[in-house]
């Protein structure tokens, strides 16, 4: 029995234990991302709500709460303790990253309009996501591997997109985008490379500054280029 009730907490428990230092740099790294994605999101709720950016107002909000939302429970999910508020924090950190990949989309397809490819990818975008949630919500000790696949899939969805987003969105917004993508990719390095020193700290470094790169992306559409 104590060998099955193990088998069935791992998928939540950390690869080994944390040091004091490694709690505190990760606990500072998800500040910044929190404290940053704070300040220009209100920036950016402000300016778009006076006119910048009326219209695409309710995405820039979806998309911004599903940011605060990510690092505020990936926050609470690295630094607790083994419990059980630790281990449902795993299952909305895991169904939270789904939200969060499909919420960064919703701005930029916003400004593509009602066209139909933004629209099938809205909704290719949302519904993999909502499938992932719902994944992660009832078997979250299941498709941990796949569930890393789908996230880089979803992510790299856009390249249905590639060609369209290239001509309407701003070249800085554009290329802040592409970076974004490629930092995020990049740290899933060293997300698996669970044996490396700070590896924890250094993935959330790199999603922390993929989230910045496009925070600014779409600070930059909606708000720096229509003023």
């Amino acid at each position: 029995m104590e060998t099955l009730v193990s088998t069935v907490r791992a998928w939540w428990h950390p690869s080994r234990r944390f040091s004091l230092a490694e709690l505190i740099a990760d606990g500072v790294v998800h500040g910044v991302g929190i404290l940053f994605a704070l300040g220009l999101g209100t920036v950016m709720i402000v300016f778009a709500a006076i006119g910048t950016a009326r219209p695409e107002l309710p995405a820039i909000i979806v998309y911004l709460v599903t940011l605060l939302t990510v690092l505020g429970v990936s926050l609470a999910f690295n630094l607790a303790p083994i419990s059980g508020f630790k281990k449902l924090m795993a299952r909305l950190d895991q169904a939270a990253i789904f939200l969060f990949i499909a919420g960064t989309y919703t701005p930029f397809l916003a400004v593509l309009g009602g066209t139909p490819a933004a629209n099938l990818l809205t909704v290719l975008v949302w519904s993999a996501a909502l499938v992932g949630v719902a994944l992660k919500l009832i078997v979250p000790e299941r498709f941990g591997r796949l569930a890393i696949i789908l996230y880089l899939a979803i992510g790299w969805s856009g390249v249905l997109v590639f060609q369209t987003l290239a001509t309407v969105l701003p070249p800085p917004s554009f290329w802040l985008v592409i970076a974004g993508g490629i930092t995020y990719s990049v740290g899933i390095v060293f997300h698996l490379w669970d044996r490396l020193k700070f590896q924890n700290v250094l993935w959330h470094v790199f999603v922390v500054a993929g989230s910045i790169c496009h925070l600014w992306a779409v600070f930059h559409v909606m708000v720096l280029d229509r003023l």
